[in-house]
């Protein structure tokens, strides 16, 4: 037990640095545009849409072990332990909010890109 509690302590002590360092945060990829593009250019996009979405899902699942080993650690310790670990808790949770934001505005303007060229190329 003494060899477990160090290191979820040392997870939930971790700096910024630290969360942004092992847990690595996807780039949105670059739109087509879809008033212009190709059927190719389209369907690129789409893959990189879909890239993006599992790296992202990849950075969440880390940024999940992070609050969670710092609420875990939170619960014991000093009280400048605890405020760490709070302090952990709360930027890796505001970083995995941020993650979903971004993947909703990333499918949401993909979706858009999509209508405009099912506009500029009708059936």
């Amino acid at each position: 037990m003494r060899l477990i509690k160090p290191v979820v302590l040392g997870l939930a002590l971790g700096s910024t640095m630290t969360i942004a360092g092992e847990c690595v945060k996807p780039e949105a990829p670059t739109m087509p545009d879809g008033a212009s593009a190709s059927m190719e250019d389209m369907l690129n996009g789409q893959k990189a849409v879909k890239t993006f979405q599992s790296a992202n899902m990849d950075y969440m699942k880390c940024l999940e072990e992070k609050f969670t080993a710092a609420e875990a650690a939170g619960l014991t310790g000093s009280d400048e332990e605890k405020k760490a670990a709070k302090s952990t808790y709360d930027k890796a949770i505001e970083a995995y909010n941020s993650a979903v934001s971004k993947e909703e505005e990333v499918a949401g303007q993909f979706n858009t890109q999509i209508r405009e060229y099912k506009a500029a190329n009708p059936s």
